[in-house]
């Protein structure tokens, strides 16, 4: 299975985030979730230390403006795609992540999970 980076996770049920690491889990995905404010996500700890080691996907949950901060971070993961759920897409990010050869989607986790293309 894929192992995940989720950007911009919340324990909040009804924030897509949230819902986006109980899919992947319930998927059999390994997930990291990272945000803000730390807390559970079913049986996933949100952790406001940024990660380090091999992710495949980092699935974005920030609009454009708080992703700036996060460009040097994902580029050093170095993973194999990046996901700009709907309302993160991001034309300056995407081509910086192009050029470094990492994929990019405009996609939403939620429904490549549902219909078995993650």
């Amino acid at each position: 299975m894929k192992r995940t980076l989720v950007v911009g996770a919340h324990p909040d049920p009804s924030r897509y985030a949230n819902k986006a690491v109980v899919s992947l889990r319930k998927h059999g995905h390994q997930v990291y979730a990272f945000g803000v404010r730390s807390g559970m996500i079913a049986d996933v700890h949100i952790s406001s230390e940024w990660p380090s080691g091999t992710f495949d996907t980092v699935t974005l949950y920030l609009n454009p403006d708080r992703q700036q901060e996060f460009y040097d971070r994902i580029l050093k993961l170095n993973p194999k795609r990046v996901i700009f759920n709907p309302g993160t897409e991001n034309a300056t990010f995407q081509r910086m992540l192009m050029a470094a050869g990492i994929q990019v989607e405009e996609a939403c986790t939620l429904v490549m999970l549902s219909i078995g293309n993650y």
